[in-house]
């Protein structure tokens, strides 16, 4: 299993929704910045908001036991192997993030948790 990357290319605010349903003061997410970059394999990484996690788990897990040979999706949605671009799911301030396969080799801590 790899490590994958993960960085925040943008992080959004949609004004008109925000304006209707939004609470008072919303701004664009606080936990995460563009430009942002955190590496995951099989846990969500320290950092990293828990419905974006939710939102891109899968994709994680797919690159990290060797997605990149193949497009996902039959090719009809990202042309690069070994990349997904994915957003968390906040209607109102969705934040758009990259995720890219590495080389480098994750290590896996099976230590217990108590």
């Amino acid at each position: 299993m790899n490590k994958v990357k993960i960085t925040v290319l943008k992080t959004t605010l949609d004004k008109e929704l925000a304006r209707e349903y939004g609470a008072e003061g919303l701004t664009a997410c606080p936990m995460m910045m563009e430009g942002q970059v955190l590496y995951a394999d099989y846990a969500k990484p320290e950092g990293m908001c828990d419905e974006a996690w939710k939102a891109m788990y899968q994709y994680v897990f797919a690159l990290s036991h060797g997605a990149p040979k193949e497009l996902f999706y039959y090719g009809d949605w990202i042309r690069k192997p070994g990349v997904a671009i994915c957003s968390c799911n906040d209607g109102l301030r969705p934040v758009i993030f990259k995720l890219e396969a590495t080389d480098e080799v994750s290590e896996k801590d099976d230590t217990p948790v108590r």
